[in-house]
Order: C-alpha cells, then structure tokens, then sequence
C-alpha cells in the first residue's frame, strides 16, 4: 500500500471514527484546522521507529503551528503485544529528551486490546485503527481542552457504551470500508 493510501485510510478512520462517532471531542476542530500532521514511518524495526519518533517530536517543537502529529508505522510492531512493550521505550525517549510533560504519545492499533478485556470486546475499538500509530499530543493543548469539556471524565464510558451498542461486527466493518476506501482510489 502506498504511503498516499495509508495516510488517506487513517484520515478516514479520524473522519469516520475518532470524528464521526465524537470518541474525541477534541479532534475535530484541529482537524478542520488542518493542524494535524499525518506521516508514514518507512520504519521496519523499533530502532528506526524510535529515530522518526524522535524526528517527529523534535519538528512538533519546530512547528508550532501543528497541533498534533499521527506517526503511522505500517511496517512495524504489527504485534499488539510487541507494541505495547515499545510504548514504553517510546515514554523513555519523551523522558530522554526532556520531553515529558511536554508531550503525550496516545496510543492506537489494529489490534489493540485493553486490559481485563477478550480480543474481540467491542469496546477495544476506541483505540483500534487501521495501522499501528503513535498519538504525539501536545500536553499544554491537551489540558485546555479537557479544562473547557463539560464532562471529560465521563468520556471513556460513554465511548464504551458506544462501541458496545455499535457492536464488534460494525466497527470491524467501519475500519474494513476505511481500507476499502483508499485502496479504491488506486493510489
């Protein structure tokens, strides 16, 4: 798949998804902005993963002007659980840079799975995407908006309650059409 194809998938996916289904709030209005920052790692192990990371947060500190950064990596950590394990090396280099606190990674997957939770729980699409990705947040951004939200707290549940009502096979569905999507444009 071409990089122009995966960045047009996930786009769908915030559109269809994050957006459409207000899993956050947040998103749309930087979306319209067009303050989000969409990049297609050529990664293919967790060393060179970690170098774009690095890249990307360094140019968010650059570029004040975008808001947020998705880091899709399609061609590495397709494992959930070896991503998982390197959302912690991804914490160590926030840290290592002098970063944290700074900035937030969020993170999302194709099969990501929380924890006390069957594969399958269609809860687990809140943060299912349709390539392995790293969230770069930016914490200041991240703090006024949830400071202005009315109910920040009630947030993950009523997400959860969404995707259970919406149901596994509709959001496999929803992901699939996002694929669908780009493929169909033969980029």
């Amino acid at each position: 798949m071409s990089e122009g194809s995966v960045v047009q998938a996930t786009r769908k996916w915030v559109e269809d998804v994050v957006v459409g289904y207000n899993l956050c709030p947040f998103a749309k209005r930087e979306l319209v902005r067009d303050r989000v920052r969409f990049v297609v790692s050529e990664a293919d192990n967790e060393d060179s993963l970690l170098q774009a990371l690095q890249t990307e947060l360094l140019r968010l500190e650059d570029e004040p002007e975008t808001e947020t950064t998705l880091l899709i990596h399609p061609h590495v950590l397709q494992s959930f659980a070896d991503y998982n394990e390197f959302l912690g090396a991804a914490d160590g280099l926030l840290t290592y840079l002098d970063l944290e606190g700074v900035y937030q990674i969020a993170s999302f997957h194709p099969d990501y799975q929380f924890a006390d939770t069957e594969s399958d729980a269609a809860e687990n699409y809140t943060n299912r995407s349709p390539f392995p990705m790293l969230h770069l947040l930016r914490e200041a951004s991240l703090e006024a908006a949830i400071d202005s939200h009315p109910d920040v707290d009630g947030i993950p549940q009523r997400n959860i309650d969404l995707m259970n009502k919406l149901g596994a096979q509709k959001m496999r569905d929803i992901l699939h059409s996002c694929m669908q999507a780009s493929e169909n444009t033969g980029e």
